[in-house]
């Protein structure tokens, strides 16, 4: 998917094995989970089916049911920014075509997390291009000193040597979007180009698909989208850097 992904796994107590068979197979059917979506979204594949549909080489009925799935999310995603998201990205050739490579990634990461959920007495973390989500089998604590934490940090943008700031989680997702590490990237669809200004969003909630969407649209978006996140993401909560 054009960025490194990695799975890390803790035991709860000194009983559970991390590198068991199970373990090895549930991270094994979470990669899977990645090599599936990319062969579905990928825009550097040209057999990839985002890519033929762009080129009108299939229909959308040909294609997986997750394309369908992703032009939904989008139209909502859209809707919920008060238009600061869009799966609607320019192509590099002068004009405008669907990408919902804003989405895609944190939705696979909480899709792949679903292999990791069952293991017994582990604590787990994917972390695909710095965006992670974390958490642990539905019997260990959530809190209190037996409760697994991660620790994240949220680096300073104009700085990038430092941290920021420090996430603290058993159980979620961290997001963040910003130029200080891919430059003028991010689309604003309300200007017509990309943003350039320095600084950075970092969103913190349950789900990645909804931390990156949200991280994207505050980072570009203007007054109207920072009231609607108050609204319509109220288990969600934003750094500004």
């Amino acid at each position: 998917m054009g960025m490194p992904v990695s799975i890390h796994l803790r035991a709860a107590d000194p009983g559970c094995d991390p590198g068991s068979r199970a373990a090895t197979a549930a991270v094994a059917g979470a990669f899977q989970t990645f090599r599936e979506l990319d062969a579905v979204f990928s825009t550097y594949r040209p057999d990839s089916q985002l890519m033929r549909l762009r080129r009108e080489e299939v229909g959308l009925e040909a294609c997986s049911s997750l394309l369908q799935q992703a032009l939904a999310i989008g139209e909502r995603a859209e809707i919920v920014t008060r238009r600061a998201f869009t799966t609607l990205l320019p192509t590099g050739e002068g004009d405008l075509a669907f990408d919902p490579t804003g989405l895609v990634k944190g939705w696979a990461v909480d899709l792949a997390s679903e292999h990791l959920t069952t293991l017994p007495g582990l604590s787990w973390c994917i972390n695909a291009g710095g965006d992670l989500r974390v958490g642990a089998h539905p019997d260990l604590p959530r809190t209190g000193a037996e409760a697994v934490r991660w620790r994240v940090g949220v680096e300073d943008p104009r700085d990038r040597t430092r941290m920021a700031e420090t996430v603290t989680l058993v159980e979620g997702a961290v997001a963040t979007s910003g130029t200080a590490a891919r430059g003028a990237h991010l689309y604003d669809p309300t200007l017509g180009r990309a943003v350039d200004r320095p600084g950075s969003v970092t969103v913190v909630g349950p789900t990645l698909l909804w931390a990156d969407i949200w991280a994207t649209a505050l980072f570009v978006g203007s007054a109207t989208t920072h009231d609607a996140f108050s609204v319509e993401a109220p288990q969600y909560r934003s750094v500004n850097l």
